[in-house]
């Protein structure tokens, strides 16, 4: 019989820790939360110095059950929730619905963490184990609290005065609060013209040329603001000698990265592999609680994924010391690597996101990763690699060319050593301009060719994206780590905002709501109060605010702007979209209402006529069997194609966008593929390079 009972969160982590620890040890998974407030109601005694009402979630019963039996059988048992407020949380929860915390019990419980699931990380978290830390319980408290009055107070404000479904939180409608922000920037904004000049110039006794950009007069830099300006330069250098004056040679260096942190790797997924954050933080949670590798079993291959600090353990600089001085040479292991300071003080308990054993390279375990976890795995082991590698060595060259009193400049680059660039180019990198391909000194003449003046303008700030909107939130001190994937997944879900693209755009309803929350709850939308409320429940954490004074000075306040609202509020009635398509069974044009599950149709006439059906977006293309629409549709696991409206009539289908144009050699349809319009017919092979776009509608 097993003497030591260890509870972690995850299923997914009982057979690999139990293999770590022998027959000594029983493992068991609490399947995240077993206690919780009530769905049905507030759960806060307000009344009563804000005493909250756990009841235990629905459907953990057999699992709290089984867990008692397990615990009767044991003499000590260990709490290995997750290292993070709300693992903490979820163990004191764990104490109190196991009854452990009855001292009569005669059980020995112990809090114990580990950042990554590794042998040694798990043993040495038994040698320190300890008691549950209560601050790290009341901050998490506090926030759930927090978040449950927001949310169960505004959001049936929002039914009542504009439609049900919809909903208030603490974070999300701050979040959507700086998207409309946005987008009242890019609304107002006046584009503002300006120009470019480059000169073509040749070089004597070569044959090549450069091209330098238009940088001011000798006395000072100056832009062009209009073609009046832009011909004026031109004119006043018809006959002009050009002439190096100055050419300066500097050494430049590119540091490594930081390794990721929470945020940056949502961000960096996005930017370069197109996940989403949730669909980032359900692959991450894969990655850090075990894959089967051959060879090994179940091994986690990153560590804990939710950490706001860039901060790597002794034992990880030296895995990597010695890794990168055997592959790579050790002129390219950076020494000062771990002297560089963490930027964050939040969670700098848990490391940096990092590979748990850098002998695991991508490209070797490969074939035994999905092709996600796969990418996902790649970017976080090469970006670590990285961060402890030397910096990238750079010629920089710059060149001041005289015409008249007018100044040219040539500015470009020569990479000399490449360092952590052997490894890892993050996406988000400005690339470096080209090589001088000629060689230019002081006072060489060099023979004009060609002007190329350009007109541009001024460019709105850029829509956000859920990265850029990730790196919003983080700067601005709102929310933390584990809160940014469902923040959004929220504002998406209830169709505050679309994504196209990349693009997050905020709808009707999503202004709707906005508006009527900074009217009647300005602070709760308030960036900076929300940034505040977060530095209070740190200070939580660090034990120098009690949770219930942080809660009773946010209530009263809340509740007060609730009624009022209530009063004073117009209703707002936002109509329905009408579709093209006609009810079967009433005649009424179909409208398009939105579910848990996305969009479909359904007859305005309810309750009368209750009919409903999928919704497709057409892509203004003609099916090439049929001639009726061709649409967007989903599988079962979320992969977009293109097929008939009136499938299973009709069976077209594409994984490519059709072009709705026919191939002139087979007469079959012509399919948008990269930059090129391939025939839908294999044996036929034609295809042509095309300017049409590969962008999924």
């Amino acid at each position: 019989m097993a003497k030591y009972l260890v509870i972690v969160e995850s299923p997914a982590k009982v057979k690999t820790i139990k293999k770590f620890l022998g027959s000594n040890y029983q493992v068991a998974a609490s399947n995240g939360h077993v206690r919780d407030l009530p769905k049905s109601s507030l759960g806060i005694d307000v009344e009563h110095d804000y005493e909250p009402k756990y009841i235990t979630i629905r459907g953990k019963g057999d699992i709290l059950a089984n867990l008692r039996k397990e615990v009767r059988k044991a003499e000590k048992i260990y709490l290995a929730t997750d290292p993070d407020r709300e693992g903490e949380a979820i163990s004191w929860h764990l104490l109190y619905a196991l009854k452990l915390e009855e001292k009569q019990q005669g059980k020995k419980v112990y809090r114990i963490t580990f950042n990554e699931i590794t042998k040694n990380a798990v043993k040495e978290s038994l040698k320190n184990a300890r008691e549950i830390n209560m601050n790290l319980v009341d901050a998490q408290q506090a926030r759930r609290m927090l978040d449950r009055m927001v949310g169960y107070r505004i959001s049936p404000l929002l039914w009542k005065k504009v439609k049900r479904g919809l909903s208030a939180g603490r974070v999300q409608s701050v979040a959507l609060r700086i998207i409309c922000d946005r987008e009242e920037e890019i609304d107002a904004f006046i584009p503002e013209e300006y120009w470019s000049l480059d000169v073509n110039l040749d070089v004597k006794g070569e044959k090549s040329f450069v091209c330098a950009k238009y940088y001011g007069t000798v006395d000072e830099k100056r832009g062009i603001s209009s073609k009046e300006e832009a011909d004026a330069v031109m004119d006043s250098l018809k006959g002009a000698k050009y002439t190096v004056k100055e050419v300066k040679k500097s050494g430049r260096h590119k540091k490594p990265p930081l390794p990721f942190t929470t945020s940056t790797l949502q961000q960096e997924a996005s930017r370069a592999l197109n996940f989403s954050t949730q669909k980032t933080m359900r692959l991450a949670q894969q990655l850090y609680e075990g894959v089967d590798i051959k060879g090994e079993g179940t091994v986690g291959l990153i560590t804990y994924l939710r950490t706001d600090s860039t901060r790597v353990s002794k034992e990880a600089e030296d895995m990597a010391a010695e890794f990168i001085a055997a592959k790579y040479g050790k002129k390219y292991l950076n020494n000062t690597a771990g002297e560089r300071k963490n930027s964050q003080k939040i969670q700098d308990a848990h490391e940096a996101i990092r590979p748990t054993d850098l002998g695991r390279i991508p490209l070797e375990i490969k074939e035994q990763l999905p092709r996600d976890l796969f990418r996902l795995y790649q970017l976080i082991w090469k970006r670590f690699v990285a961060s402890r590698m030397s910096a990238a060595e750079y010629e920089a060259t710059s060149v001041k060319i005289q015409a008249a009193d007018q100044i040219f400049m040539v500015s470009a680059s020569t990479l000399k050593f490449d360092g952590f660039l052997n490894v890892y180019n993050p996406v988000d990198e400005e690339k470096e301009e080209n090589t001088l391909t000629v060689g230019l000194g002081k006072e060489s003449v060099l023979t004009f060719r060609s002007f190329d003046p350009k007109q541009h303008f001024t460019q709105p700030p850029a829509h956000y994206t859920e990265a850029s909107l990730v790196r919003a939130l983080e700067e601005l001190g709102i929310g933390r780590p584990s809160t940014y994937a469902p923040t959004i997944t929220t504002i998406l879900a209830r169709r505050y905002v679309v994504k196209e693209e990349k693009n997050l755009y905020v709808t009707e309803l999503g202004e709707v709501v906005n508006h009527m929350m900074k009217e009647a709850f300005p602070s709760i939308v308030d960036v900076h109060f929300t940034a505040s409320m977060e530095a209070l429940l740190d200070s939580v954490e660090e034990g120098s605010v009690k949770w219930k004074t942080v809660v009773s000075n946010f209530y009263p306040d809340l509740d007060e702007a609730v009624q009022s609202a209530e009063k004073e509020l117009a209703e707002v009635s936002i109509a329905d979209e009408v579709s093209d398509e006609e009810c079967d069974l009433c005649g009424r044009k179909m409208v398009i209402k939105y579910g848990p599950h996305g969009r479909f149709l359904a007859c305005p006439g309810f309750p009368d006529c209750r009919n409903t059906k999928p919704y497709f977006e057409k892509i203004g293309v003609a099916c090439p069997k049929c001639g009726k629409d061709i649409v967007l549709k989903k599988t079962k696991k979320g992969r977009k194609y293109y097929g008939c409206i009136d499938n299973p009539e009709c069976d077209f289908m594409s994984w490519q966008k059709p072009s709705g144009q026919n191939c002139p050699r087979c007469g079959s349809p012509l399919l948008i593929k990269g930059n090129k319009l391939v025939c839908n017919d294999a044996q036929c092979g034609y295809h042509i390079l095309s300017e049409l776009s590969n962008k999924s509608v």
